[in-house]
């Protein structure tokens, strides 16, 4: 859709870098489709306070090449699809206490007492998540996580992000805990539920979150999610702002896969 009038310009002059991201749609069946979603600290500078996917910058860490020994699935992807996996899993575990490995039986990482202790030393960059994964003898699955879409921040915002959602299939045996540091809450809610309350303003959804909560709530199930999300055509969204005679709007590709958006200014955080 062509846009009626440019886009306004950057809120300043001066360049605001755009950081690599990664988030975690991490989905369950049961007791129905669900997505594991966590509530960010009010206390922390991007998304207080939001109902959001557990996520974050990428790391120094995360580009260790001696992740090659503690992964599975490192050859099929390229350095930057890697750093951004390894850091997708490491967010995860430090909001929410899910670590997706497997052991070297092949087996599913159900959780353990060292796991949990070793949490807050990760979370704060005070222990390499490497030096966990090696201690536990266990191997990150780089091939459960499946790319469900792309999006950056638009230049009017003070931060920016060029941030991957993945999908990826929750182990039950794994118990999900917020940090109390970052996140201070954490729940699995249908991605239907989690927008009529964001509607409703019983909770507060920022706008890319909300776009792909849409797009998640399309499919019956965790594994219609994947095939649907491998279906179809990625495309990177980076909203734009464009001025109409209502008011200022976001707008993002029509080919993107969730149809004709125009969202009012006002409306929008994040």
């Amino acid at each position: 859709m062509p846009p009626e009038s440019p886009p306004t310009e950057s809120m300043s002059s001066k360049a605001v870098p755009i950081r690599p991201a990664a988030t975690i749609m991490l989905l369950r069946d049961e007791p129905e489709f669900q997505v594991l979603m966590v509530k960010r600290h009010h206390q922390i500078d991007f998304a207080s306070g939001a109902l959001v996917f557990p996520g974050g910058k990428t790391h120094a860490g995360d580009h260790d090449p001696t992740w090659s020994d503690w992964t599975i699935g490192w050859a099929g992807f390229d350095a930057e699809q890697r750093s951004l996996r390894i850091a997708a899993v490491r967010e995860v575990y430090e909001e929410a206490g899910v670590l997706l490995a497997r052991d070297r039986a092949g087996e599913p990482f159900g959780g353990d007492d060292r796991a949990g202790a070793a949490r807050d030393a990760v979370s704060k960059d005070e222990r390499p998540f490497l030096d966990l994964v090696r201690e536990l003898d266990l191997r990150l699955d780089l091939d459960a996580l499946s790319v469900f879409a792309r999006w950056i921040t638009p230049n009017i915002m003070p931060k920016r992000f060029d941030t991957w959602f993945y999908l990826a299939r929750a182990n039950s045996d794994q118990l999900a805990v917020c940090d109390g540091w970052e996140t201070v809450d954490v729940e699995w809610i249908a991605p239907s539920e989690a927008i009529r309350l964001a509607l409703a303003g019983e909770c507060t959804v920022i706008f890319p979150t909300r776009m792909n909560l849409q797009l998640l709530a399309e499919a019956r199930d965790g594994p219609d999610a994947i095939t649907r999300a491998a279906k179809r055509s990625l495309v990177t969204v980076e909203p734009i702002v464009e001025r109409r005679e209502g008011g200022s709007v976001l707008v993002i590709p029509s080919n993107a896969g969730y149809g004709v958006v125009a969202e009012p200014m006002p409306a929008m955080r994040g």
